[in-house]
């Protein structure tokens, strides 16, 4: 354990509350005039602030380079972890402390082979210690293995789950209420065992470890010769290698010529759910909330945690009473003496959980390892702590604005009309436009949003801090780096579309500075873009921006002038471009040109809809070169908007029908037109007959390649309609049909049903109409 005279190397597991009390033992029993700590140097400025009374971990060190804000790291500490705890002694006996590992000017820029070439890095459980392989890897013994040290001191000692070993050998020790006589005599035997792992399998695969290793050898050095008794606080896979004594000029020579950055530091917020690994950027503990009851709890864990069990079901409405409570612990308790174990671990406590309180329903613990062994505890961070202006600003928005993060995910309804939701709207869309992603859009609650609600779906991360300080190169506040981000992202904008979309998010931001520059590209770009798909892809999102002026209080007028000019534009150029449309080209134009009728109802300009309507006019009566999908969908357009008479509709579609059209020609026109709905067939005996009497003469070698796209057009329909549409044709002539008295035929039937030939074509019309289609139907 000693590396030498006055230098106590303490070995421990990151995250781990056993180490954590372990080391707060030791370092009582030892008085060190100063702790080391395996961190980053650069933080040693900012380790004051441990304690102050504002910090609560969890929390984590940012470094992140100041150039390329994107290269980041993390160091998690929790407050069951043993460095934290060595800080805390530290800060609180008035002893000096220091972070001795690799700085971090130099670790961002060095990439070990299994992380990412960009974003964030986090210190994981086993980065040094070798934790993080699965163990299958040792006995191979090749130089490149990443072993698991728990794994293999696990199967040495007859255990098949390391986790489960080192609870029973480190994290309950001293729980059994024999306490320890000796703190330091764990710290011996596990920096014996590491020794001979390391004489094994060498750097284990962590081929990195040798310069970090040698810098923190220099460091101890350094620290020894200043002070008396030195105490080190390192993942125990480093003690043998720092053990080591002399080599200086080797050390130094492994540290010459290790690429440099500036780097800024700072302690950031971190959360229980990113220390598991569960959770993206994980710390590399599965329980982080089951560790931190181990260590707060003064005494009796599991009658403890069973107590905060009931106490979460019975807040979810379910009945559990104090005797649940005494049966789980004496079950738990009995379940560690058949299985070997000094105390209950989670594993017992689980199982007897499962027993007692949920009645062998897996479902609940579901909700018990979310909220409790994982949980949402967010941690803080002192207002004084170094920071970006931007995160700054970011920070005295949300006081202002009374919007706190918060690590649980939550929905808030946001009333555009009041001041305060009207700011936090526009704070939340600022900050999507600078890609930091507090808040997603969700659906609102209410029935009737229009433009005057909005709901979001808020939870803050850690790395979220990244994203602000990446944020940073764009401006000093919200509104301004907002703004730049936008007129940036509008020059470097690849379609049209996007422009339009930056626009819209302008107005929803409140970003009046920025709105001309994206006007202005928007305006260049409309002008030379030929393709009539561009336009009508564009111009949803405009008219829908001219809406929020009267809600927000924004002036939307700057739109207007182009959004009229690309709809003039379309209304140019849609005959010519849809005709000679395949299949997949008609089906993606018949969606532009929904969108372009919608946008043209919200722009209100009479002028504008006259004209419109004239274009869908000549897309539905000409019958050579658009296809028929358009053409169908134009005639629908035109009758929902009152612009066609039913007898013409007819017409068209007579002609649409006749013996001279393909029928997948026809087959398209009639899932163009009745895209709508099926309700328009019930309604109108004229066309229910016209589809009826062109079905029964398609030819039976065209039939089956008409059959696909007519299932999709009435499946398309409501189960209501389609049940309808059966019965009309069940009833056949004189039974009535939903327009017309009883008695009277339909158009196009003959004067009475012929029974023997309807039983024929059931089971194709239930085979068109799809499932529920003839639930009326019955026999014919």
């Amino acid at each position: 354990m000693t590396a030498a005279e006055g230098v106590a190397l303490l070995g421990v597991r990151h995250h781990g509350p056993g180490s954590a009390r372990a080391v707060r033992a030791a370092l009582d029993r030892l008085e060190p005039r100063i702790v080391l700590v395996e961190g980053p140097p650069e933080a040693d400025a900012v380790l004051g602030l441990a304690a102050d009374p504002g910090m609560r971990p969890p929390v984590a060190l940012l470094a992140h380079v100041v150039d390329e804000p994107s290269r980041a790291g993390f160091w998690p500490f929790a407050e069951f972890s043993p460095e934290w705890a060595a800080i805390r002694w530290a800060v609180g006996h008035g002893v000096p402390v220091r972070f001795i590992d690799l700085p971090a000017a130099h670790s961002l820029l060095l990439r070990d082979e299994r992380d990412a070439p960009r974003g964030p890095q986090v210190r994981r459980e086993g980065e040094g210690e070798g934790e993080e392989g699965d163990g299958a890897e040792e006995e191979a013994g090749a130089a490149d293995a990443r072993i698991d040290p728990l794994a293999v001191l696990a199967r040495t000692a007859g255990h098949d789950d390391p986790e489960r070993w080192w609870e029973d050998a480190v994290e309950h020790r001293g729980r059994d209420g024999e306490g320890e006589a000796d703190p330091l005599a764990a710290f011996g035997a596990l920096a014996e065992a590491m020794g001979v792992l390391r004489e094994t399998y060498g750097d284990g695969g962590h081929r990195g470890d040798a310069v970090r290793e040698a810098h923190m050898r220099l460091r101890i050095r350094e620290a020894r010769r200043a002070h008396e008794r030195v105490a080190v606080v390192c993942g125990a896979w480093h003690v043998p290698a720092l053990a080591r004594t002399g080599g200086v000029t080797a050390d130094r020579a492994l540290l010459k010529g290790l690429p440099k950055a500036k780097v800024e530091v700072t302690w950031v917020p971190w959360t229980h759910r990113r220390l598991s690994r569960a959770g993206g950027y994980g710390a590399g503990i599965d329980s982080p909330g089951w560790y931190r009851h181990l260590f707060t709890s003064p005494d009796r864990p599991v009658a403890r945690w069973m107590s905060k069990v009931a106490g979460l079901l019975r807040e979810e409405d379910l009945p559990v009473s104090s005797a649940h409570v005494i049966e789980a612990v004496r079950l738990a308790d009995t379940l560690a003496g058949l299985r070997g174990r000094p105390l209950p671990g989670l594993g017992e406590t689980t199982d007897a959980v499962r027993a007692v309180m949920c009645d062998g329903s897996d479902v609940p613990l579901a909700l018990i390892r979310d909220r409790l062994v994982v949980g949402d505890v967010l941690g803080e961070v002192p207002e004084g702590a170094p920071a970006v202006p931007l995160a700054r600003d970011l920070a005295r928005e949300q006081r202002r604005l009374r919007m706190r993060p918060e690590a649980p995910e939550r929905e808030v309804d946001l009333d555009l009309r009041k001041d305060t939701d009207a700011a936090r709207s526009r704070l939340l869309h600022r900050l999507r436009m600078l890609g930091i992603g507090w808040g997603r859009p969700g659906r609102s609650r209410t029935a009737a949003t229009g433009t005057f609600r909005e709901s979001w779906r808020l939870r803050w991360e850690p790395e979220l801090a990244v994203a602000v300080a990446e944020a940073g190169v764009w401006g000093t506040t919200v509104e301004s780096a907002a703004g730049a981000r936008a007129e940036d992202a509008a020059v470097h904008a690849r379609a049209l579309a996007e422009v339009t979309g930056l626009a819209e998010q302008c107005l929803l931001a409140g970003l009046p500075d920025a709105l001309p520059t994206v006007m202005r590209v928007l305006a260049d770009r409309a002008a030379l873009d030929p393709d009539v798909a561009h336009l009508a892809q564009a111009l949803p999102a405009l008219v829908r921006s001219l809406r929020y002026g009267d809600v927000r209080g924004t002036d939307a007028g700057a739109l207007r002038e182009v959004a009229e000019g690309l709809a003039e534009r379309v209304c140019v150029g849609l005959p010519p471009a849809c005709a000679g449309l395949d299949a997949d080209g008609a089906a993606e134009m018949r969606g532009h040109v929904a969108q372009v009728q919608q946008a043209l109802v919200l722009l209100g300009d009479d002028a504008l809809r006259d004209r419109w309507a004239g274009v869908l006019r000549k897309l539905a009566v000409r019958d050579r070169g658009i296809p028929g999908l358009l053409r169908g969908s134009a005639a629908r357009l035109l009758l929902d908007d009152a612009r066609l008479e039913p007898g013409e509709v007819a017409r068209l579609m007579g002609l649409a029908l006749s013996h001279g059209t393909p029928p997948q020609e026809a087959a398209a026109w009639v899932e163009g037109f009745l895209a709508g709905g099926g309700m328009l067939l019930v309604h109108d005996e004229r066309l229910l007959a016209l589809v009826d009497g062109w079905l029964s003469a398609v030819p039976a070698a065209a039939f089956d390649d008409v059959q696909p796209l007519l299932r999709r057009t009435f499946g398309g329909f409501d189960a209501g309609a389609r049940r309808t549409v059966g019965e009309l044709v069940r009833r056949g002539p004189g039974g009535g049909g939903a327009g017309g008295a009883a008695g009277e035929g339909l158009p196009g039937f003959a004067p009475r049903l012929d029974e023997e030939r309807a039983e024929a074509a059931l089971s194709t019309v239930r085979l068109l109409l799809g499932p529920g289609g003839a639930d009326g139907g019955g026999d014919a």
